[in-house]
């Protein structure tokens, strides 16, 4: 993930911190979610001078790549906790 890229998720997290933090993301549709963060979308979208869907399908991209890095980095995490129960 680049720079920007990563500035763009970061920016579009930052703004779902604050407007769904009483939201249980486990129990809210996906549609409503994705309302809430319409304005920040519609926002870079204008700054971008792009369509909104553009914008959407970008964050949904970046998310999925972030989200599967952090699982990555469990993992690794996780095998390097066996590993050195292995070896006591």
């Amino acid at each position: 993930m680049t720079k920007e890229q990563h500035e763009f998720l970061k920016r579009i997290n930052d703004y779902a911190e604050k407007v769904m933090a009483d939201i249980d993301p486990q129990k809210t549709a996906i549609s409503y979610q994705l309302e809430m963060l319409k304005p920040i979308m519609q926002e870079i979208a204008d700054e971008q001078g792009k369509p909104l869907s553009d914008i959407f399908i970008e964050y949904m991209d970046l998310a999925s790549e972030n989200a599967l890095e952090m699982e990555n980095k469990l993992q690794e995490s996780l095998k390097d906790i066996e590993d050195d129960d292995k070896k006591r």
